[in-house]
């Protein structure tokens, strides 16, 4: 294209008009041949910036299209750490749960084991008081008489167990009961009896005071009276007699020995 066609490419419409002759546009002075040229520069110009709109349209669908799949790729990424932290937090609570059924699992344990324990002892204790005990009727003693024993000093074989021991000596109750007799038993001397929980009854003659009454209610090493020589006897001694039911007297060392003492 020559210098003065693309300088009236630029220039203002200009109007050209074709007769069925052919005859030549008018007010341009241009020949056929340059008005078509003229044309063919507008038409090349009007193609370049269809072209140039449709690569600006394209960059910014690009661009567009690569923000989405950016903003695509955030959302998956958050998405992923909140299932991540989700999963986590799931996690840190079950431990949470099993440790806290694990200590609950344990205290219940000891717990029980603490109960068993005081049921045990309990018992025990109730085993230990239940159990009856038994002292010997004196101290600081020696044997002078055993049961079935013959001798002159008794009309007929001996019925008790003899304790000497010096004057005054305290005689106790060898069982809790009850005292149902204090008073002068002629051979015997003082004497009393005492009728413990089961029946038996004990006596303890030739005692030289008596410390308790008919009635009174002794324990286990309460006294009852004191070592002396009242009655038929030739030495401060206790004559100690067991009598089951109250009725005929038995040897008193087995008696003793089966209650856990040994005279």
């Amino acid at each position: 294209m020559t210098a003065a066609l693309a300088a009236a490419a630029g220039t203002t419409a200009v109007g050209i008009t074709s007769s069925a002759t052919g005859s030549s546009t008018a007010n341009t002075g241009l020949s056929p041949s340059q008005a078509g040229d003229l044309t063919a520069a507008r038409i090349d110009r009007r193609d370049l910036g269809s072209r140039d709109a449709s690569r600006v349209d394209l960059n910014l669908a690009a661009t567009r299209k690569a923000q989405a799949d950016k903003a695509a790729q955030q959302r998956a990424a958050r998405l992923a750490a909140n299932a991540t932290l989700t999963q986590r937090r799931a996690l840190a609570l079950a431990a949470a749960k099993a440790a806290a059924a694990k200590k609950a699992a344990a205290q219940a344990r000891a717990l029980a084991a603490a109960k068993a324990a005081a049921i045990a002892k309990a018992k025990a204790e109730a085993a230990e008081k239940a159990k009856v005990k038994v002292v010997l009727p004196t101290t600081g003693y020696h044997l002078t008489a055993h049961f079935g024993q013959a001798g002159g000093r008794w009309a007929s074989n001996h019925t008790g167990l003899d304790f000497a021991a010096p004057l005054g000596t305290p005689v106790r109750s060898v069982m809790a009961g009850e005292v149902i007799q204090a008073a002068y038993e002629g051979a015997y001397g003082r004497q009393v009896k005492v009728r413990h929980a089961d029946g038996t009854v004990t006596s303890y003659s030739h005692m030289s005071e008596f410390d308790v009454s008919v009635g009174d209610m002794v324990t286990a090493g309460d006294p009852v009276g004191a070592i002396g020589m009242t009655g038929n006897t030739t030495g401060p001694h206790v004559h100690f007699e067991v009598l089951p039911g109250g009725g005929s007297p038995i040897d008193p060392e087995p008696w003793l020995r089966d209650h856990g003492v040994n005279p």
